[in-house]
């Protein structure tokens, strides 16, 4: 299984044109340029990544695609989630997206860190809609990654009541990435 592409499978499902987006976590694009053709000529995505180098490189790819006009782009950590989103988008949000661990290609040292996911995690929660989903993709094979898949793992457990959860992942691979799928109820 691609869980890449599994999420953004997951996403396609509840983005229509007109939609709001978030990636939370750009890396190299592929994500935010995924929503970006998702919500259509109304819809607006927000990306962000905490390296300056990822938000260069999606700025690029959304050039190169005629797509940067719908996104919001911003050099910033995830947690900071609430501050880089226009609050009157907040509460509407239709996807957010995460995907964990460090930029490919990228330096290794630099990663999303438990605390720093756990609190942009709370933040999405309050700004997607009800009905609408929220994808993490964890990778528990890369330093501090099997730390940051349990928090996140924990996280979901104590949201039951206002998301359905969908884990996916291969068991028989210890260092498989994890991805859930969530669904706000309430």
């Amino acid at each position: 299984m691609h869980f890449t592409v599994e999420a953004q499978n997951l996403a396609k499902r509840y983005l229509v044109t007109g939609s709001i987006a978030i990636d939370a976590t750009c890396g190299n694009g592929f994500d935010t340029l995924y929503l970006a053709e998702q919500v259509g000529s109304t819809g607006v995505v927000y990306g962000m990544d905490i390296q300056e180098r990822a938000i260069k490189s999606v700025r690029k790819k959304l050039i190169e695609k005629g797509m940067l006009s719908k996104c919001r782009l911003v050099v910033g950590c995830h947690s900071q989630l609430s501050l880089i989103v226009n609050p009157i988008h907040a509460g509407f949000v239709s996807v957010v997206m995460f995907n964990l661990g460090y930029l490919p290609l990228g330096n290794k040292s630099i990663v999303t860190r438990p605390e720093t996911t756990l609190a942009a995690l709370e933040q999405a929660s309050e700004m997607v809609r009800p009905g609408g989903l929220i994808t993490v993709l964890a990778y528990p094979g890369h330093a501090g990654g099997l730390e940051e898949a349990n928090c996140v793992a924990n996280w979901v457990g104590r949201c039951e009541m206002s998301f359905q959860a969908e884990k996916f992942q291969d068991l028989d691979n210890a260092n498989s990435p994890v991805l859930w799928g969530l669904t706000k109820v309430s």
